[in-house]
């Protein structure tokens, strides 16, 4: 079975996880994300598909896309921008 079926945020708005920065008023949305995550049984699981994908928007496995690219092996590459 996919991890996504156990995914906390199945049943959130989808945007909620696409703050349109990572500063200013969006703070509180992302926040609001990173809330969800912190409660979600396949957190590991998520965070490490959007490492591994170079998911390079939003939030997953509660971490912003800016502590996603501190933390990828890959820095340098097409994942910065």
């Amino acid at each position: 079975m996919n991890w996504r079926t156990w995914a906390a945020c199945r049943s959130e708005d989808p945007e909620l996880f696409f703050p349109v920065s990572e500063e200013g008023a969006s703070l509180m949305q992302t926040e609001q994300a990173r809330n969800i995550c912190r409660h979600c049984p396949v957190l590991h699981e998520c965070r490490t598909w959007a490492l591994r994908n170079r998911e390079y928007e939003g939030v997953w496995g509660g971490l912003t896309a800016g502590q996603r690219r501190a933390l990828s092996p890959a820095r340098g590459t097409a994942f910065d921008h």
